[in-house]
């Protein structure tokens, strides 16, 4: 005889994805494309920050160039853990730069101020200047080769704050539905680098760089060029819209697919200490600097290595 639920029951909403995209319960959390495995590293100690994105390092003196098979097991750390954490690092800005060249050239910004060469970029803030980076957001998705990578040292820390958080893009990927998954393959979004810099950077330096940096495609999927991991790739800052949507379609679509960022299981949360250092895979993150240190001064000096175009 079929038993007769209560009333209360029908009330409850469909287990399908909200308005927001986002639906409590288990989620897929793989460091690794599935063909690929794990293996212990032998050259330093790796210290997971969570089971999903982020490891500290030890064993490593960043003052001291990189032997091959070095750069090699830390590459393999990269691709697996995204973000990696480097303490008790007091490092000038030239083994700052030297550290990021075994992956490849450096890029300049000119929109930001430079350290010590243009090579290095300066994030300044403090009273007179509040962090403008507390948004979700890929570095540089409006070149048309974003950047493989970004190497980071703080050289001023605040007493409390400021921390900076890193997604893993390619689980926000794995997370989303079937039929979204379905529907944004093969997608190319429009990525700008005015409306990220527009609150901030001055009128005029904007209006000169659009001939040199006009709007860009690229896949609202990527493929990570060594891992092969399908990727999220829009981001609120620089990310637009979607090519061949109309606006209001391309908007709900843009808002969902932002949203994954926010995941915490998807996240790691790194605090700041003097000397402490961060190198992060920009081809399968996200990040977030927390602006919650005013007015008390953070100085913060990046190096970006040079990536390539997005597919």
């Amino acid at each position: 005889m079929p038993v007769e639920l209560p009333e209360r029951v029908d009330r409850l909403r469909p287990a399908e994805v909200p308005a927001d995209g986002i639906l409590e319960g288990p989620r897929l959390l793989s460091r690794l494309h599935e063909n690929d495995r794990s293996h212990a590293y032998e050259m330093f100690t790796l210290c997971p920050l969570g089971p999903l994105i982020g490891a500290e390092i030890t064993g490593v003196d960043l003052r001291r160039p990189l032997t091959a098979e070095l750069r090699e097991e830390l590459n393999r750390a990269l691709l697996e853990w995204k973000v990696l954490f480097f303490r008790d690092q007091d490092i000038t800005a030239a083994q700052q730069r030297a550290f990021a060249r075994n992956w490849g050239p450096l890029e300049t910004n000119p929109f930001l101020p430079s350290g010590d060469s243009d090579e290095v970029t300066r994030f300044a803030r403090g009273a007179g200047m509040p962090g403008f980076e507390n948004i979700w957001h890929t570095d540089v998705t409006w070149r048309p080769e974003p950047a493989l990578g970004s190497v980071l040292r703080l050289v001023e820390v605040p007493p409390l704050g400021g921390d900076t958080l890193w997604a893993d893009m390619a689980a926000a990927y794995d997370n989303l539905p079937a039929d979204v998954r379905e529907r944004i393959d093969g997608l190319r979004a429009v990525h700008d680098f005015v409306p990220g810099f527009a609150r901030f950077a001055d009128h005029d330096l904007l209006a000169r760089w659009q001939d040199r940096f006009p709007p860009v495609e690229h896949p609202v999927v990527r493929t990570h060029p060594e891992t092969g991991r399908k990727t999220l790739f829009v981001n609120q800052a620089f990310t637009t819209h979607i090519t061949g949507l109309d606006r209001d379609e391309s908007d709900r679509l843009l808002r969902l697919l932002f949203a994954q960022a926010h995941v915490p299981e998807y996240q790691v949360r790194f605090s700041w200490r003097p000397n402490s250092v961060a190198f992060w895979d920009n081809r399968a993150t996200q990040h977030y600097a927390v602006n919650d240190y005013h007015p008390h001064a953070r100085v913060a000096e990046r190096v970006a290595i040079a990536g390539d175009r997005p597919f």
